[in-house]
């Protein structure tokens, strides 16, 4: 059992390790980060995240957790993507369910875990889908609900 606990674990890790600069707010942003002129899009990103742009926020968020232009930093990523997340960005909030799930930057947390790719899953993120379904797999059917309760209290009413 071990041994698939652990196997499920590589696989999800696998789905959205790789650091992916989202729907960049700014060309000149985008081409410096492509570039991996890190330094330049560090400065022409944190003065959007500080105004409250969720892709800035997310993208910075990237920088923080693969330690790119900045110190690898996960509490310090956790506090952008929980920024942008807050905001319904839905690739944050699959990268937040990612940390909740392996304990990157938190404590390991399943319910939480979650709770974050059922979020991005229901704005048609198709990873934080898959990564549910995963999770799923290591948790208790009281879990699950537990984590279904919270996505119901966490998302916004229209």
């Amino acid at each position: 059992m071990q041994a698939l606990k652990s196997i499920t674990m590589i696989v999800l890790a696998l789905g959205i390790a790789a650091p992916v600069f989202a729907e960049p707010p700014d060309e000149d942003v985008n081409a410096a980060y492509q570039n991996g002129d890190y330094a330049t899009a560090l400065r022409l990103l944190r003065p959007l995240a500080d105004q409250g742009n969720p892709g800035a926020q997310h993208n910075l968020g990237l920088m923080y957790s693969h330690g790119q232009g900045v110190p690898q930093d996960y509490a310090e990523a956790m506090k952008w993507f929980r920024k942008a997340a807050d905001q319904g960005y839905a690739d944050a909030e699959n990268n937040l369910g990612y940390m909740y799930a392996i304990g990157q930057g938190v404590t390991k947390d399943y319910v939480q875990s979650y709770m974050w790719f059922n979020l991005a899953a229901a704005a048609g993120d198709q990873v934080a889908t898959k990564n549910r379904e995963i999770i799923a797999t290591l948790m208790t059917p009281a879990q699950i609900a537990e984590a279904q309760k919270l996505t119901r209290e966490r998302k916004p009413t229209k």
